[in-house]
């Protein structure tokens, strides 16, 4: 071990280890992000609290990661969309606060769970995915991933691995770990079984395969939304079943997206980790300003002590633009940052809107195809999809590329622009 890393091991009490498993271009990378110059058990703290909902078991877990041993941390990704979104950076981020500390990344990409479907968070039925399309859907995850986590330093698995292998025998012993009643206690399950609404046997046996992937990666840790808890609690009842030590579990908070509601790719709301650095920013400006400390918190590095300033010294304006500054330059970097700043504070802030742009009324919801015909914008359906999918639509100075996009009431008025002429103004 050089002089170097052993005098940074005296100076933050960090094993040495674990810094010799980081290396001297690591560590400078970390000291940018902010980790080691706290102290650690702040450091563990932080990462025990910031963005994080509930931990099973705290203690237990605080305690083997300030004795310096490695963990296993596993997080898995189903890929029901061809992009991870901002909503995944959460718990995303928070692997990145462990590999900081020398941990072991588990990154699970669910290619066999992705057909099955998880509908933990969803009010209806989840269809079940070809192989075909989640092949598509996955060919870029551990790309998108690695604008966070060091993925040299990051273990990923398929599930399909071992799942596909599993028999009757062997799901019909794990399965005896749960019973139904456990299952159709769950707040979203219990809500579609009183609306008389089906609840497949598939999805019932959702949370045994994601806890078995616990058990064949020997996690130490999982990490998950708080709409994970049963299928987390799930990795953690198999592993004692089998004689193995239970992982501890971490939930994060979820967000909300752009219109308000979860972040959901099914909704249009999404921030992608993919958008261009433009369109990402000029998307976190379109967020409630009621989002903006949250979106710091779970969303970006920004010291705590720092939000707070920002929060109580700052605009809503000036403070959206600095946390779309911040999450930026997490996925492009510092120069894609300044540069996303300056094409909003010149394109948009100071961009001439008509003075008798029209004032539309909406009440509830309506997709922006149908936005478009009624408002003469286009001649009808199919011309309003021609003109989103050329990137001929924004709403609220960002571009509109998906089809299914809906306008929904956010609490502030919109305005759409359609081509280089046409505005209009909505107001809920």
């Amino acid at each position: 071990m050089d002089v170097v890393l052993f005098l940074l091991s005296l100076l933050f009490e960090i094993p040495p280890r674990q810094l010799a498993g980081l290396g001297r271009t690591k560590m400078c990378e970390d000291l940018l992000w902010g980790y080691i110059p706290m102290e650690k058990e702040k450091q563990i703290d932080e990462l025990l609290s910031r963005g994080v909902s509930e931990v099973i078991d705290r203690e237990h877990l605080k305690k083997r990661l300030l004795s310096g041993e490695p963990l296993r941390v596993k997080f898995g990704i189903d890929p029901t969309s061809p992009h991870i979104h901002l909503g995944r950076s959460v718990p995303l981020l928070k692997l990145r606060d462990f590999q900081a500390l020398g941990h072991t990344i588990v990154f699970i990409v669910g290619d066999f769970t992705g057909q099955i479907g998880d509908t933990s968070d969803k009010e209806s039925e989840r269809p079940m995915l070809s192989e075909e399309t989640v092949e598509e859907n996955m060919a870029t995850y551990a790309e998108q991933a690695g604008k966070i986590l060091d993925m040299a330093r990051v273990e990923i698995h398929a599930n399909s691995t071992w799942l596909s292998r599993l028999g009757f025998g062997e799901i019909g012993k794990e399965a005896d770990a749960f019973s139904v009643a456990e299952f159709i206690a769950r707040e979203n399950i219990k809500k579609r079984l009183d609306a008389g609404k089906r609840v497949s046997l598939r999805e019932m046996l959702y949370p045994l395969m994601q806890g078995h992937d616990s058990v064949a990666v020997s996690a130490d840790v999982e990490i998950g939304g708080t709409d994970q808890r049963f299928n987390l609690l799930a990795g953690r009842k198999l592993q004692e079943r089998l004689g193995k030590s239970s992982q501890d579990i971490v939930t994060t908070n979820l967000i909300l997206g752009t219109d308000g509601r979860k972040m959901s790719s099914s909704w249009g709301n999404t921030i992608n980790l993919t958008d261009a650095p433009n369109d990402m920013l000029g998307k976190v400006m379109s967020i409630p300003d009621e989002l903006i400390e949250n979106y710091f918190i779970h969303c970006t590095r920004v010291p705590m002590e720092e939000i707070d300033g920002i929060m109580k010294s700052e605009s809503p304006r000036d403070a959206k633009l600095r946390l779309g500054r911040e999450i930026v330059k997490i996925y492009h970097g510092e120069d894609a940052s300044r540069a996303a700043e300056e094409y909003f504070v010149s394109t948009f802030s100071k961009r001439e809107i008509p003075n008798d742009i029209r004032e539309v009324k909406l009440i509830g919801e309506m997709s922006l195809l149908d936005f478009l015909v009624q408002e003469g914008f286009a001649t009808s359906r199919g011309d309003a999809r021609r003109k989103i999918e050329q990137g001929g639509v924004e709403v609220d100075g960002v571009k509109v590329l998906d089809r299914d996009f809906t306008l929904t009431n956010t609490g502030k008025s919109s305005i759409v622009k359609c081509g280089k002429k046409d505005f209009a103004r909505i107001i809920f």
